[in-house]
């Protein structure tokens, strides 16, 4: 994306939030790059260059500022949409350069390719005419700013970070930072020493800083998450949210994770187990996605205009697709809080124990292995009725080739409909929360139809079909407002 230089200036001026994460502004005077929100004093426009990201930043030879932070910045978001193919596919290769940032293996651009379809050829041609520079060079600046990330917030030993980054030797980890910042991994510690986030930082938890664009409605998405809590599992504690990980969900390890909010600031502060500090780039591409950090609220505010609701309505994701499903078939034709208790028995049945700060929270969900394992008669006397039993185990014994389909909603979705006992509306749903598709509409919801029917006047499926064409590509969004909707007066 090229910026007309006088309207970017004009962001900057303005230190416009809805353009964070979407526009960074380097300084040929200081050689720094920051977010439009930056409170510096603001350069002379003869001297400011904008760029679409931080990696276009970074391979003009500009490097990210100490007080703005970059790398906390939200994401462009809109993984999936209605967009042209090309953009698409840059966005989803962007992504999965994101979680991969911190493998320690090899990057190989050819195994991105396949796992989204293309040649190599094709998606380097691609990604370079979106992103503005090669996949590596993509890569190779995530890792670097999660390891200042990692230094500025955390407490971990600088050879900790370099692992953790994804670079295989300490060596090669300082020769790269000391290049592109011109600056070492201590120095830049040693600056960070007064940042308030640091202060909090504690060698029992990593805790890193996450930013987003306001307005939030923290309260919506909150409730939400208490209403679906599964004991032992989650919970939800004034602004924030405390939860478990089972071992293959977001990392190798099981652990446990917390997140903060903090309004005044416009950030999240993610607190995880030191045991998934190898994993802190998964950690933070999953937490986004949880808790929706990348929405772009102006967009989707203004496409829901007709539906009522507090602006800047977010996206419950999952920080386990498996789960989620799981949850998924067993609320299906029940009320929120049977499907809590139904998944309350899984997990006291067929969960491990696993130690975190919080007593309240002492249980793992069973992996897909474990399910796949159990029988009908072990499923269905927790109450399940048997043919939702049979769906469950169905599904963990396909999870591997479901996990490989969810590049694509469609397919993710398609593959979902073929296993018996799960239709489209339960496939629709996984796909919304565990995916984070922002244009997911599961067909034949009630609630969606009777808060349509109340608002518009629509009478069925294909009304409201045509009626939600309006909200593409934020019909999942439309979604949680209408079911708002009917919690609370319109």
């Amino acid at each position: 994306m090229t910026f007309d230089p006088d309207a970017a200036y004009q962001v900057l001026i303005a230190r416009d939030a809805r353009f964070d994460g979407r526009l960074f502004v380097g300084v040929t005077s200081t050689g720094v790059y920051c977010r439009p929100i930056c409170r510096v004093r603001t350069p002379l426009q003869r001297n400011c260059r904008f760029f679409e990201t931080p990696a276009q930043a970074e391979a003009a030879s500009f490097r990210p500022c100490l007080k703005c932070r970059p790398e906390i910045a939200p994401g462009a978001g809109l993984p999936w949409s209605v967009m042209d193919a090309s953009r698409t596919l840059a966005r989803q290769a962007a992504q999965e350069l994101n979680t991969q940032a911190a493998s320690g293996e090899a990057a190989s651009l050819a195994a991105l390719a396949a796992k989204l379809g293309v040649s190599d050829r094709h998606l380097r041609r691609i990604f370079a005419a979106e992103q503005g520079v090669t996949p590596m060079q993509y890569l190779q600046t995530r890792r670097l700013l999660l390891a200042k990330q990692l230094l500025t917030d955390s407490a971990l030993p600088v050879a900790q970070v370099a692992l953790a980054s994804g670079f295989r030797s300490l060596r090669r980890f300082n020769a790269a930072f000391a290049h592109q910042y011109r600056m070492s991994p201590s120095r830049l510690r040693g600056a960070a020493g007064d940042e308030p986030d640091r202060a909090d930082a504690t060698p029992d938890a990593i805790t890193l800083t996450l930013a987003y664009r306001a307005p939030f409605d923290q309260v919506a998405l909150l409730r939400f998450v208490a209403q679906r809590a599964i004991p032992g599992i989650e919970e939800v504690d004034g602004t924030t949210i405390r939860r478990t990980l089972r071992a293959g969900s977001v990392a190798a390890q099981p652990g446990w994770v917390e997140a903060r909010f903090d309004p005044s600031r416009d950030r999240v502060q993610l607190r995880f187990a030191p045991a998934l500090a190898a994993s802190s780039a998964r950690m933070i591409a999953a937490a986004r996605r949880w808790l929706d950090l990348d929405a772009a609220p102006a967009g989707i505010d203004a496409a829901l205009a007709n539906l009522p609701g507090t602006p800047g309505i977010r996206l419950p994701g999952s920080l386990d697709a498996f789960e989620l499903a799981v949850r998924a078939v067993l609320g299906q034709q029940v009320t929120v809080a049977a499907a809590r208790t139904l998944a309350r028995r899984v997990v006291e049945r067929f969960g491990t124990p696993l130690a975190t700060p919080w007593p309240s929270l002492a249980r793992a969900f069973p992996s897909p292995q474990t399910l796949a394992a159990a029988t009908l008669d072990s499923v269905a006397s927790l109450g399940i009725v048997r043919t939702r039993s049979n769906a469950l185990i169905a599904m963990a014994q396909a999870w591997p080739a479901l996990e490989a389909a969810m590049a694509s909603p469609d397919d993710f979705i398609a593959a979902l409909c073929e296993l018996p006992g799960i239709g489209p509306w339960t496939a629709h749903y996984i796909a919304m929360r565990a995916l984070g598709w922002p244009d997911a509409f599961p067909p034949n919801d009630v609630a969606v139809l009777k808060a349509m029917r109340l608002l518009f006047g629509t009478q069925n499926q294909r009304d409201a079909d045509a009626q939600a064409q309006a909200w593409r590509p934020w019909r999942a969004y439309a979604v949680l407002r209408l079911w708002n909707s009917l919690e609370t007066p319109t």
